[in-house]
């Protein structure tokens, strides 16, 4: 009986935290509206956001920081590093938080998967990563910051992926998918690459065959696997784009992110093992008969320098990744300018050909009445008829219009 009432005591509690949370989250995200609306009234070129977005924007992290505490994904600190990202990229546009969610749930699983076969390769293997705060910013660091400059440039919300219409937020949202994509690709080869593959690896630098977990290994599976985690998230991004942004038929194709998605997790993936296997050290450790990243005097030297750990070269891997793309997008605006550049001479000389040309008689004629005030016969008949025009207007509805004065030079007819 005692037990039973534990148990109705326990869900009770628990029942009354979460309506706490929920009571607490609503309060949050009303007066975050409210000073949102405020600083819109005084400042008004800031665009207020909605209380519903502001709800979403804290409820959702939350939920998943909380499952994955409960899953062990994530550690206390892991939690509130993935709130605070997850808070950002959705505030800022919901096809980041698409992208984020589909990176966290899909790395979750894979991590999980053959777990007892990982054990036996990896030696500092974590029943179920519980990937702590400084892998959280290593991995989502540069997309929050990327975030933030997105919503200091375009606001919040969603926008089509067009270069022509919204170039810097359109580059700022493409980087952002890219070191998502990289941080993905790298999770998928290195959680299905090890289990799946019936080949050893090779090193990426000088194709010598290494031990399964040497950083800097490649195998055929582990790069389809990174390509395949690149497109997944890059088709999180491109239905939330087709589902909640407006005037896509308006707009350039979407469709284009999944594969630049691939490319990303596929080119992340690579330099991410290109970066390991030259400055991160993998040793191999005869008493224990796994690879190891630190140096010990059991341990042999199979390749790289003690300059990196792990995280380093994901949260280089993002940095690099996000900026190639800005880079390269640079490269093609400019030598485009330059090809206008060079053609804006035949270009100013089709204008020129295709205004009317001027006739030298007349620009001739005009300059010499100009110079000798001297009016041609049609002027000195047209003249004084119209003159006449105005005058007998002018006394039939007696307005207050005044005929303008007679011209000096001007001939009268004959009477």
């Amino acid at each position: 009986m005692q037990y039973e009432e534990h148990i109705v005591m326990k869900e009770y509690f628990k029942m009354m935290t979460d309506m706490i949370v929920l009571c607490a989250t609503l309060a949050i995200s009303l007066s975050f509206w409210i000073i949102s609306m405020t600083a819109s009234t005084y400042y008004g070129t800031l665009q207020p956001v909605s209380p519903l977005r502001w709800l979403f924007s804290i409820l959702v992290p939350l939920c998943l920081a909380s499952h994955g505490m409960k899953r062990k994904s994530l550690d206390h600190s892991g939690a509130l590093a993935g709130m605070l990202v997850g808070f950002v990229l959705t505030m800022a546009n919901t096809s980041f938080f698409s992208t984020l969610m589909t990176f966290f749930l899909t790395s979750s699983k894979l991590t999980k998967w053959r777990g007892e076969v990982k054990k036996k390769i990896d030696a500092e293997y974590k029943d179920g990563g519980q990937r702590n705060w400084i892998q959280v910013f290593c991995n989502g660091g540069v997309p929050t910051e990327l975030a933030l400059l997105y919503m200091i440039e375009a606001g919040p919300g969603e926008i089509p992926v067009d270069f022509g219409k919204q170039y810097t937020a359109t580059w700022m949202c493409l980087a952002l998918l890219g070191a998502l994509a990289c941080s993905a690709g790298d999770t998928w080869a290195s959680e299905v690459g090890p289990v799946l593959s019936r080949t050893p690896p090779r090193l990426i630098t000088t194709w010598q065959v290494v031990p399964t977990g040497t950083n800097g290994g490649v195998t055929p599976v582990g790069l389809v696997a990174s390509w395949l985690g690149g497109m997944t998230v890059g088709v999180a991004y491109f239905i939330t784009q087709l589902l909640l942004v407006k005037d896509l038929d308006l707009a350039a194709p979407q469709w284009p992110i999944v594969v630049y998605g691939g490319a990303a997790g596929l080119l992340g993936s690579m330099l991410d093992s290109v970066l390991g296997a030259i400055m991160q050290y993998s040793g191999y450790d005869e008493s224990i008969g796994k690879v190891v990243n630190s140096q010990s005097k059991t341990a042999k030297w199979i390749s790289g320098k003690p300059i990196l750990d792990n995280n380093a070269v994901n949260l280089f891997t993002s940095i690099l990744i996000a900026t190639v793309h800005r880079s390269q997008r640079d490269r093609v605006r400019f030598g485009n300018q330059i090809k206008n550049m060079s053609s804006g001479k035949t270009l100013r000389n089709t204008t020129q050909v295709n205004q009317p040309p001027t006739t030298p008689s007349l620009t001739k004629t005009k300059n010499m009445k100009e110079k000798t005030n001297i009016r041609s016969p049609t002027d000195s008949l047209v003249s004084p008829c119209s003159q006449r025009l105005r005058k007998r207007a002018t006394k039939d509805v007696q307005s207050d219009f005044q005929v303008p004065e007679e011209k000096e030079n001007a001939p009268s007819l004959p009477q």
